[in-house]
């Protein structure tokens, strides 16, 4: 082979053949690096789901860049000379090829980033980082926009894009249906009976290249948490879109009205299980958007099913990324409440007896995935109103979801789900008793021990006892905000010696081995 000119790296939620990293490869001077490191299944100790799809996905990436006949250094976890690291595995590669120039599409990660850096500033090389054309915004477009607003808010960046990019849009430039938004619409509970009728998702059979992956994970990061027993993602373009396409028929019609509920032993609903495909680029999110704005117009689905959908994509997707990238690192220290706790143990077993909770966890556990109520108003509800540190709650959430990429997680954990950031992403905290657990999955609360209408007592439900202390606590701080207004009304009115007996509850449930009472977590 001839001097190498372009070392084209690769990372594990890069797996797009159109990446701006390929522009110009030339197989005859270029070749393309991967490596499945230790590192990046330890630095926050990732379940088996999770690691399990990063892998799978990354060797048939691999085995479709050989069949292009592009040239591909390529390390294997279970490699016995792998060194362990991203920044070990490449130096090492530099020093064997010895490429003039190393280039890559900008990565999702601020700490892999600044590893990838520090390696070609040490070989003396230049690290050429081209734009990610997966989304539909650059940061720095993200950036204009924030420029000079007090607050940012996703609503506003999205309608910016649909004007731009021309998505459900009529053609007098108004938003289809007059409206720019159906969240109203989106609410819809199932009641006491449950959902009934549920189309089964498309499965996706582990072929033998995921068989492999699905052994190393059992044999050599068998002690981390979850299963990777009931695998079953898509890993492939192919299958991603498969996916996709599966949704858009069954699903997506009734997505709208049902996005937010949540019922027991049902992770899928009428979710569309492609997030994982859309962040480690799999599935291209103007395909997604597209398809469901097809599907409107052909009449197949609601307008309010079809735009909670693109909102998901076109909204929160290019929103979280912008706050992510023009925040970081400094986004990562916050910690606008003051929150200390630690994560409960249970976190990473289902064992509570909180029917929500245990289902919950348990489901991310077995499945690496929850869908975005789930994550937002049961584990991260939770974790907030207990006071966790919102840095161990954010490795929790990286550690345990499929589609777990900090440019995602991270601003939807620390700054929307435990307003760690003071505001800059929600308006108020998303805080809630037990009742609004109840009312959008009434099926937990049936089969608990726990009542959502009690505020203390042994049947009290803790989610309601903490969100009454969470209140109480944090009074000074809220007061302030017009949208608290009517809650802490509503605290106002408890008697002083109920609020005393909340407060004490709420301190049993925090410190469960120091005091007795209530455990919530035994």
């Amino acid at each position: 082979m001839a001097e190498l000119r372009h070392l084209v790296l690769v990372l594990g939620d890069q797996l797009d053949p159109q990446a701006a990293a390929f522009d110009g490869f030339d197989p005859a001077r270029d070749a393309v690096w991967m490596a499945e490191v230790a590192e990046e299944s330890t630095h926050v100790w990732s379940s088996q789901p999770r690691i399990a799809v990063f892998l799978a996905g990354m060797r048939h990436f691999a085995e479709a860049l050989r069949a292009a006949g592009r040239p591909l250094h390529y390390r294997t976890l279970d490699d016995p000379a792998n060194r362990g690291t991203l920044a070990a595995e490449l130096s090492a590669t530099m020093e064997a090829s010895r490429p003039t120039r190393l280039v890559m599409t900008a990565p999702g990660d601020w700490r892999v980033l600044q590893a990838l850096r520090g390696v070609a500033a040490a070989h003396g090389l230049p690290l050429e980082l081209r734009p990610d054309r997966h989304f539909y915004a650059t940061v720095q477009d993200f950036a204009a926009h924030a420029r000079g607003r007090a607050t940012v808010r996703m609503e506003y960046y999205y309608r910016a894009l649909r004007q731009r990019h021309g998505v459900l849009m009529e053609a007098d430039g108004g938003p289809a249906g007059g409206q720019w938004n159906f969240d109203h619409y989106n609410r819809g509970s199932f009641g006491a009976r449950g959902p009934q009728g549920l189309p089964v998702p498309r499965r996706f059979a582990p072929d033998a290249l995921t068989q492999e992956v699905l052994a190393l994970v059992r044999r050599r990061l068998g002690d981390h948490p979850g299963s990777p027993d009931a695998f079953d993602w898509p890993v492939t373009p192919q299958d991603a879109r498969a996916a996709l396409d599966d949704f858009v028929q069954h699903r997506l019609p009734h997505f709208g009205r049902y996005q937010d509920a949540m019922w027991p032993g049902e992770p899928w609903l009428y979710h569309a299980r492609i997030s994982a495909a859309l962040n480690l680029k799999l599935l291209d999110p103007r395909d997604a958007v597209a398809a469901a704005e097809a599907a409107w117009r052909a009449g197949r689905v609601p307008l309010a099913a079809a735009e909670g959908f693109v909102r998901q994509i076109l909204g929160w997707r290019e929103y979280v990324r912008g706050v992510y990238w023009t925040q970081m690192p400094g986004y990562l220290e916050r910690n606008a409440l003051g929150a200390t706790a630690d994560l409960p143990a249970w976190y990473w077993t289902g064992d509570t007896p909180m029917a929500c909770l245990r289902d919950t966890l348990g489901q991310t556990l077995r499945l690496g995935y929850a869908h975005h109520i789930q994550r937002l108003m049961v584990t991260g509800l939770y974790a907030m109103l207990l006071g966790v540190d919102p840095r161990q709650v954010h490795a929790w959430y990286l550690s345990v979801y499929v589609d777990a990429v900090e440019w995602v997680e991270l601003p939807n954990t620390l700054g929307m789900s435990q307003y760690a950031d003071g505001g800059l992403m929600g308006s108020k905290p998303y805080a809630a008793s037990g009742r609004y657990i109840q009312k959008m999955a009434a099926g937990y609360c049936k089969g608990c021990r726990f009542d959502p209408a009690q505020r203390t007592g042994d049947t009290a439900c803790p989610f309601t006892v903490l969100y009454w202390d969470f209140l109480a606590r944090h009074q000074p701080l809220l007061a302030g905000n017009r949208r608290m207004a009517y809650p802490l009304q509503a605290l106002a009115r408890i008697p002083a010696a109920e609020r005393a007996r909340i407060s004490l509850q709420a301190a049993r449930l925090r410190h469960p081995d120091t005091a007795a009472g209530t455990d919530a977590g035994t």
